[in-house]
């Protein structure tokens, strides 16, 4: 591990600074001796951050250090907090609340989640022996999470990582002929509730009828049409491709391989396209258009996934924060208990952003 990297004098100015107008209690030592830093590979990411010293309280070190986390989360995408002893619900709380970035509600999302504190989830309840695929979280909304933080309380025995990869180099992965389509024509999600897949609408929606169902998504621009059965069908159209707000750099934001039916194992795929046909899957991704993307482009958007991702075994007591415009996450099989928090907060929306198409 080594000093924080390229951020020596910002480091010693911060804390000199800080060290000046209120001395820090149980921290001791030079500035060089507080944190180290460094990486877990050689793609630089995430940024690791541990403590030199036993007494530096990571709490403390966040209140006064948030401009230069924020300017490193923004150059790596993300960072793990690892060795600082946070403990408990109650330590990841203090953890989110030294940020002062503003949390939200999970909302419209798709994965199973149990609420266990105040804008706080467990990460998924999706069964142990599935892989959750790369992804940005909730890219498919028009107000979306731009930090997101997972927390380790226990680390599983066999597998549970959760990957992640810099989706500024997947973009450059893609070929032209692949990327200019989304570009002149993004992409469409259609979900289908109700059918006894994935979340109710209720749930997926934080509603309880249909009035405010309907409300709610005429409020954010989502077509819909009610069928049989107290069933929903939605559309969303956005932009597949953006420009970070802060950086100005080009991102692949979207989740058109995720939801894509080839991402299907083949025989649960086969028996749910001969039951509900291509548009009534409880999800499908196509062009903008409405027009089929071919299996051959969402393996290439697979592969470039893949060509950039990067995971390392959880320890208890870690934090991973993300910038969710920069890094998608997911999430692999595993074995024996496994709990890890989440939150996710600085809220971006469409309006009034550079989204290319």
């Amino acid at each position: 591990m080594t000093n924080l990297d390229g951020g020596t004098a910002d480091w010693k100015k911060s804390w000199a600074q800080k060290r000046k107008e209120n001395k820090p209690r149980g921290i001791s030592g030079s500035q060089e001796e507080l944190i180290h830093t460094g990486f877990l590979n050689d793609r630089e990411l995430p940024l690791v951050v541990e403590p030199s010293l036993r007494s530096v309280d990571l709490i403390d070190w966040l209140r006064s250090n948030m401009e230069l986390v924020h300017r490193k989360l923004l150059q790596h995408g993300g960072i793990l907090f690892r060795g600082f002893g946070l403990k408990g619900n109650e330590g990841f709380a203090r953890f989110l609340e030294a940020t002062s970035i503003p949390l939200m509600h999970y909302r419209e999302g798709a994965t199973p989640r149990n609420q266990v504190g105040e804008k706080v989830y467990t990460s998924t309840e999706f069964p142990a022996d599935q892989r959750i695929a790369l992804h940005n979280e909730l890219n498919y909304v028009q107000t979306w999470p731009t930090k997101i933080w997972f927390y380790c309380l226990t680390a599983p025995a066999v597998g549970g990582e959760t990957p992640i990869a810099d989706v500024r180099r997947v973009f450059d992965r893609l070929r032209p002929e692949v990327r200019d389509p989304f570009v002149e024509k993004g992409w469409m999600l259609i979900r289908n509730f109700g059918d006894g897949f994935g979340p109710s609408w209720q749930s997926s929606y934080r509603v309880q009828d249909r009035q405010q169902l309907e409300e709610y998504l005429r409020s954010a621009d989502v077509p819909f049409e009610w069928k049989d059965g107290d069933r929903v069908r939605t559309r969303q159209v956005r932009p597949a491709i953006a420009r970070h707000p802060k950086t100005g750099e080009t991102v692949w934001f979207n989740h058109v391989a995720f939801w894509h039916v080839s991402s299907l194992e083949p025989k649960l795929r086969q028996e749910l396209l001969s039951e509900f046909g291509e548009k009534g899957l409880p999800y499908n991704t196509f062009y903008g258009d409405g027009t089929r993307i071919p299996d051959a482009v969402v393996a290439e958007l697979r592969d470039a996934y893949d060509a950039e991702t990067v995971q390392f075994p959880w320890q208890e007591g870690d934090v991973l924060m993300l910038d969710n415009m920069l890094v998608a996450h997911g999430r692999s099989p595993f074995s024996g208990p496994r709990l890890i928090l989440t939150s996710m907060g600085e809220p971006c929306s469409d309006r009034g952003l550079d989204r290319i198409a």
